[in-house]
């Protein structure tokens, strides 16, 4: 089955030649455009995309809250941000609003192709600049701060689970592959979020991907 995609923009031009890159794959269908957040939330509860490829800074409503209020009523769906702004700021906040990857504007055709499919998959995807940026300032913290490995507090299991809940699978997939039920993978997830102190998936992605536990792409 296609990869159904809304793409969110507002920029006509641009959203053009991104329809154009992504209908040129035999897997990839771009099922609406959207020209503010507001209309993005509004069309991805009425087209129910795999994917939304979502523009940080657009009117009416912006990219991270517009990506929020998008996975609030459906975690089902998976949000790319398409960004001109390397900043590690705006980075931090579309992942904790639930976004999985962040991929520069200035990135080649087949990039973003390999972005799309990666976070469909369930994968985090981040730009190389972005992907340098993010560990490269999580190595720097830890230097300057002198803080400690907090991954060494979480048992082996609370590990595997880790990184499956970075990998993009549900509890239900977890506990099949662990052979366990959902209640002891909801019991490791609290554990490993109150050890490592994160709120949301999206921070245990954040974590992941800054300890090198899932691979950039």
């Amino acid at each position: 089955m296609n990869i159904r995609i809304l793409l969110a923009d507002d920029h006509k031009v641009l959203r053009s030649g991104l329809r154009r890159i992504l209908e040129e794959q035999p897997d990839l269908e771009v099922v609406g455009e959207a020209g503010d957040g507001r209309e993005a939330v509004e069309m991805a509860e009425a087209f129910r995309p795999d994917i939304v490829v979502m523009d940080v800074g657009m009117p009416q409503m912006n990219g991270i809250e517009a990506t929020r209020q998008i996975l609030q009523r459906n975690s089902r769906m998976h949000v790319l941000i398409l960004s001109m702004y390397s900043d590690e700021n705006y980075v931090v906040q579309v992942l904790r609003a639930g976004a999985r990857g962040y991929l520069l504007k200035d990135s080649a055709e087949d990039e973003l192709i390999d972005a799309v499919r990666t976070v469909h998959s369930g994968l985090p995807f981040f730009s190389p600049r972005i992907a340098k940026l993010l560990v490269g300032d999580s190595m720097q913290r830890l230097r300057d701060e002198g803080a400690s490995d907090t991954y060494e507090l979480l048992t082996p299991r609370e590990r595997e689970v880790l990184q499956l809940i970075a990998e993009g699978k549900s509890n239900k997939e977890v506990a099949a592959a662990l052979f366990v039920s959902p209640t002891t993978i909801e019991t490791h997830r609290a554990r490993i979020m109150d050890k490592l102190d994160l709120h949301s998936t999206a921070e245990i992605v954040l974590y992941a991907v800054r300890k090198g536990i899932v691979q950039l792409h």
